[in-house]
């Protein structure tokens, strides 16, 4: 199969357009069974009414494995935004009723648990020392919640608007778990890029859905401790280190 035209690199896997489809090409060290495993989560999404893309084949191209998936002709929301910054608030307003919409959906086994990803994610962080990660893990323990479908990796850029309908994208980090937990990482996200967007995000997911703040910046260590074993840049680790210590700085046994 021709890869086509490369329109993204991500972490895990780069992005061509070819034939008017997507192909997925995932990086050789990820699991042999990443693609498949992305894949069952998105045809969950699928069956519970979200709007993503289908899902074409599962394959392998030149040895790597790749995922084949219908092309979504449009936007970014995550570009209109860049383009109109008066219309933030608004594009805003239509992202946070989609992950709502998400965070509504009650599925059974085909996700992974968000305490075993956010577990294994802290254990394998090197830039955590294990006073860190026995903190975190702690916390992680003591956290209480109704089991809800997050998508782990949620932001304007994984959002494609066309005709008025919107497509959500790139579901290879979706768990369920507490949607308080998703919000924080999506809040996380936006403030590496810009603490007014990320506090408009922050603010307008609390007045719809009736959370307050302090009940999603409990999550605060836990996910910044968790996003350190994405390899993140330097400079973005000792940003996540600050929040990290931060709020573990008020805790019993820190």
């Amino acid at each position: 199969m021709h890869l086509g035209t490369l329109i993204a690199i991500g972490n895990t896997a780069k992005i061509y357009l070819s034939e008017n489809k997507i192909v997925k090409l995932y990086n050789d060290y990820l699991p042999e069974t990443e693609a498949s495993y992305e894949a069952s989560k998105q045809k969950c999404a699928y069956t519970c009414g979200l709007s993503v893309p289908k899902i074409l084949d599962i394959t392998k191209i030149d040895g790597k494995q790749a995922l084949i998936m219908e092309y979504v002709k449009g936007r970014t929301i995550g570009d209109l935004v860049s383009d109109e910054m008066d219309q933030a608030e608004y594009y805003m307003n239509i992202s946070v009723e989609i992950q709502q919409k998400i965070h509504q959906t009650v599925v059974a086994n085909e996700f992974e648990p968000m305490t075993e990803k956010l577990s294994r994610q802290i254990a394998s962080a090197h830039t955590l020392d294990n006073r860190h990660k026995s903190a975190l893990l702690h916390k992680l323990e003591t956290m209480t919640f109704e089991k809800r479908l997050c998508h782990g990796d949620y932001h304007l850029y994984n959002l494609i608007m066309s005709d008025n309908k919107v497509t959500i994208i790139d579901w290879v980090d979706a768990s369920v778990g507490d949607i308080r937990a998703d919000v924080y990482r999506t809040y996380l996200l936006y403030l590496q890029f810009s603490v007014e967007l990320a506090d408009l995000y922050l603010r307008l997911y609390c007045e719809k859905s009736g959370l307050l703040k302090e009940e999603v910046l409990q999550w605060a260590p836990i996910i910044a401790g968790a996003r350190l074993a994405e390899h993140v840049p330097a400079e973005k680790s000792e940003r996540l280190m600050e929040i990290v210590n931060q709020h573990l700085r008020n805790e019993r046994d820190f």
